[in-house]
């Protein structure tokens, strides 16, 4: 059951180590709180090694890069790669620009990652190795709808299997892979969209929930993702008059902080496909 995996974050409070970017640093180590993590923050190359070292698991989130912040992704996953901790890759704006491009895909090629997640965008981009991205937002004809969902489970099923890795595909429509099974999973409010950070809050939730299920990845990642989007739509019911996306921001984050495994097991929505 999903439920069991956010519980398990609570009883373990795993200490995830994220490189994120500033726009959303705060709100990232505000959910990690919530959802009963522990996070920390370094993106200094000299500091990395020794920060990584003590946690269970890293969140790589590319959405503001720097020479900098890239040295210390490489110096942070090498480490957790020897250390055999969980390595989390978000390739925010792959495919706008050729640094962001290239760097996520350098880092899937030189790293051994535990899971790789963005929107379907960002991902046909890491499938190809190149590609066109609206920003950091996924590009209408890509967007996983009914009617694409057939074909955009076995894409995400494909490349799962071989990249050798999770791979979860956020939007309207969430899908979650190891290359056998995907979770389709269909909870979140479109206003969700008008929030900058939901996404690199997720990767830092995500992290911690495959830190804290380690028998079962594939389900803390699906359990991660379904929390976020049930968290959107309790968030939502709770706006008032005059309320806006500051304040949602806010009641998500919240609805995260009361949420146990029985709330998320009663409000998933969810196919194994």
């Amino acid at each position: 059951m999903l439920g069991n995996c956010i519980d398990n974050v609570r009883k373990t409070v795993p200490l995830v180590h994220n490189i994120t970017n500033y726009v959303t640093v705060n709100d990232v180590a505000n959910v990690l709180l919530a959802c009963g993590g522990s996070p920390i923050m370094s993106d200094e190359p000299k500091d990395v090694e020794d920060i990584t070292s003590i946690c269970g698991g890293l969140n790589i989130n590319i959405g503001t890069l720097s020479e900098r912040s890239i040295q210390g992704m490489f110096a942070a996953g090498k480490k957790a790669n020897e250390l055999n901790h969980v390595v989390l890759l978000d390739p925010v704006g792959a495919g706008a620009s050729a640094l962001r491009t290239q760097t996520a895909v350098e880092l899937m090629e030189t790293l051994k990652l535990t899971v790789v997640w963005g929107n379907i965008s960002e991902i046909k981009t890491l499938a190809l190795g190149s590609g066109t991205t609206k920003g950091v937002d996924a590009d209408v004809a890509d967007a996983v709808t009914e009617d694409s969902l057939d074909s955009a489970v076995a894409f995400v099923k494909d490349f799962a299997k071989k990249v050798g890795c999770i791979v979860a595909i956020t939007g309207a429509i969430d899908l979650v892979s190891d290359g056998e099974k995907c979770y389709v999973i269909r909870n979140g409010r479109p206003e969700m969209g008008k929030i900058t950070g939901t996404g690199c809050q997720l990767s830092g939730m995500m992290t911690a929930f495959v830190v804290a299920n380690p028998e079962q990845k594939l389900l803390a990642a699906a359990a991660a993702v379904a929390t976020m989007g049930l968290a959107g739509e309790i968030g939502w019911s709770r706006m008032r008059e005059g309320d806006g996306n500051a304040t949602y921001r806010n009641r998500i984050i919240d609805a995260i902080y009361n949420m146990d495994g029985v709330t998320l097991d009663q409000g998933a929505k969810y196919e194994v496909r």
